[in-house]
């Protein structure tokens, strides 16, 4: 762990709904929701107007427009948000050679590597320059967490929010951890949560208490172990600039269920040469191939298969997602 919190954590506030405001002035101190439109439609980004009336993302779009009617709703314009994100992005390499863009909203920079900072008063001098200046470029908030790992920047960002700066101080983080959720440490999911809490486990000081041994014997040794680190505050990952693809994958909502099995079946098809056109225009191949199928009541059934070696054949990625598809009921 570094002894300066010289990691700094960047999250644009409401990003999609925000852009929308700065491009359409009718919008501005409005409720504004993007996402899918249709009856299938999922919010994207709710403005912190929307998020009064209880909307989130994720949410499903009916559920949206029950809670506020009067909003406006938008398609994504992504072209609009990627142009504001390449602008956001230039400010951040301009503190360092080490930025590590998490989605086209949010970023980790590592302050030290290009020795704007090294110290507390220094880094939080850097976070509100940078928070001016997205704002003097594109008009957006962004909310900055400085800390000396990536999780607890992450953590500052999300307490800073909305239009905030957040510093959490060496030595402090066990204090400021104790009391939260597990649900607050990075890999801890609805699932894994609700095991933590069937164990009597409900916050990170309980999850530092139960002890290494305990963790493992739950979540099993890799999960249970870096889970236990975090919870002591200990994390050593680093910013890395260019981070490795893992997978490539496609999908598609339909505004009206599909029951027709050769009509999902083309589906499938379609969707299995798109992934591999992804693929192969990124230089990759691979050797798992996913299927995951949503229902009529938002559930969602997933098969896997891996393969012999790796493949770009878009003529096996069909044949394997097929068999997958005649599995799912």
């Amino acid at each position: 762990m570094r002894s300066a919190p010289t990691i700094l954590h960047l999250d644009m506030d409401a990003f999609y709904a925000s852009a929308e405001q700065a491009a359409k002035p009718s919008l501005r101190g409005k409720a504004v929701v993007v996402g899918g439109l249709g009856p299938r439609g999922v919010v994207a980004t709710a403005s912190y107007e929307a998020r009064r009336f209880g909307v989130h993302s994720a949410m499903p779009m009916g559920q949206a427009r029950r809670l506020a009617p009067n909003a406006a709703y938008l398609v994504p314009r992504f072209g609009l948000y990627r142009a504001i994100s390449e602008q956001v992005m230039g400010l951040l390499r301009e503190l360092s050679p080490l930025v590590e863009p998490l989605s086209l909203d949010e970023a980790f920079v590592d302050l030290e590597a290009g020795g704007v900072a090294d110290d507390e008063a220094s880094a939080r001098a850097v976070g509100e320059r940078l928070r001016a200046d997205i704002r003097a470029v594109t008009g957006l908030t962004g909310s900055v967490g400085l800390a000396a790992s990536k999780m607890l920047a992450k953590i500052a960002s999300e307490e800073a929010k909305p239009d905030g700066l957040r510093l959490i101080a060496p030595g402090t983080e066990r204090a400021l951890l104790g009391p939260m959720s597990v649900r607050t440490l990075p890999g801890v999911g609805p699932a894994t949560g609700d095991h933590l809490r069937r164990a009597g486990i409900t916050t990170v000081e309980e999850i530092a208490e139960a002890g290494e041994d305990e963790l493992v014997r739950l979540l099993g040794k890799a999960h249970g172990g870096s889970l236990y680190a975090m919870a002591l505050a200990l994390d050593e990952r680093p910013v890395v600039a260019e981070r490795e693809s893992k997978s490539v994958s496609v999908e598609d909502t339909y505004d009206v269920d599909i029951h027709d099995r050769v009509r999902i079946r083309g589906e499938v098809a379609r969707l299995a040469d798109r992934c591999v056109q992804r693929l192969r225009a990124a230089g990759h191949s691979g050797r798992t191939i996913v299927l995951k199928v949503r229902r009529f009541d938002f559930s969602t059934l997933t098969r896997s298969e891996t393969l012999r070696g790796p493949t770009d054949d878009p003529g096996v990625v069909r044949e394997a997602a097929a068999r997958l598809l005649e599995s799912v009921d």
